[in-house]
């Protein structure tokens, strides 16, 4: 997604890709996993998304080569944005009430086979990174006043505000690999700007510092911790992909598409690929590429409707 203002408008978004293709709402009674087949493509892993698909958003897993696409969440609720827990279990997300009239999400979570739907904030909340150790989850939420990070750990309990800055959104995008570190994008000095913390809020660090927007709600560390991948405004009024080094040097595009946006990018395991989501169809569809941005593949295929925020999964199950 393109940068949040507030947590109001983030489900404002979700209301209004999910109105794209309004179809009726699943019955209660067919809640579950449900299945569909997709042409494969080599890819290996498993990867997580949003899609508009069913009329409201929903989270759905398939594999890295888009085939065995399955719905997870399958409610009449808006969910997004999710996230897997480090041992690939469980997928952290956001989700509000029915057509989210109140524009107002709280983190839920949910098994990996769709199963032990549960939530685990109460005060407002938007799912931001997993902790390595799969202990904790950042979050942010405007419990008190504007978006701040939070962390909590992984079942809901001991909530922790790590970020203190008033009229400021700060927002977590990735944990680093060694847990000790969290990266955020804060617009802080008027504009979206990535920066690296300590977990205790101590320590910011700057990355970026450019005139344009540089963001990604999934903007994270590679698998080494030895570069960043993030998407950004910098080359035009759109988005594209970029990666720099940890301590935000060395930065080199990735994609070139006047007029398209490319964001949210995620790396695979093995740091080897980059997943994101693209309008260069027309809409939002997952693609995946290459880690110097050659060879593109498209995974998703459902015309005017947005499927996005992809998540690669870390690590297969037992």
């Amino acid at each position: 997604m393109s940068p949040r203002v507030g947590l109001t408008v983030v489900a404002l978004v979700g209301v209004v890709a999910g109105c794209r293709d309004a179809r009726t709402p699943l019955d209660p009674a067919l809640y579950g996993p449900q299945f569909t087949q997709a042409a494969g493509g080599g890819l290996h892993g498993t990867i997580a998304f949003h899609s508009f698909r069913e009329g409201d958003g929903d989270i759905y897993v398939m594999n890295a080569d888009g085939s065995d696409e399955t719905n997870v969440t399958n409610t009449t609720d808006q969910e997004f944005d999710p996230i897997w827990s480090p041992n690939g279990t469980q997928i952290a997300f956001g989700k509000c009430a029915g057509a989210c009239e109140v524009f107002f999400s709280e983190v839920w979570a949910i098994n990996a086979d769709g199963r032990g739907l549960r939530q685990l904030t109460h005060g407002g909340g938007f799912p931001g990174a997993w902790s390595p150790d799969g202990k904790r989850i950042a979050f942010v939420s405007a419990s008190d006043g504007d978006d701040e990070v939070f962390i909590m750990n992984a079942d809901g309990s001991q909530v922790t505000q790590v970020t203190h800055n008033d009229f400021v959104r700060d927002f977590p995008t990735a944990w680093s690999p060694d847990g000790k570190r969290i990266l955020f994008q804060s617009d802080r000095d008027g504009n979206n700007e990535l920066y690296a913390m300590n977990v205790d809020g101590t320590g910011v660090t700057r990355l970026t510092d450019n005139p344009a927007s540089d963001e990604g709600d999934r903007a994270g560390w590679s698998p080494d911790g030895k570069r960043i991948v993030f998407s950004s405004r910098r080359d035009g009024d759109d988005l594209d992909l970029f990666v720099m080094s940890a301590d935000g040097g060395g930065v080199t595009q990735l994609t070139f598409n006047d007029g398209i946006e490319d964001d949210d990018p995620v790396w695979s395991p093995d740091g080897k690929q980059i997943a994101f989501h693209s309008t260069r169809d027309g809409d939002e569809e997952i693609f995946v590429m290459n880690a110097d941005g050659s060879g593109v593949i498209q995974l998703t295929f459902n015309e005017g409707i947005d499927d996005a925020v992809p998540v690669w999964r870390a690590r297969p199950l037992p």
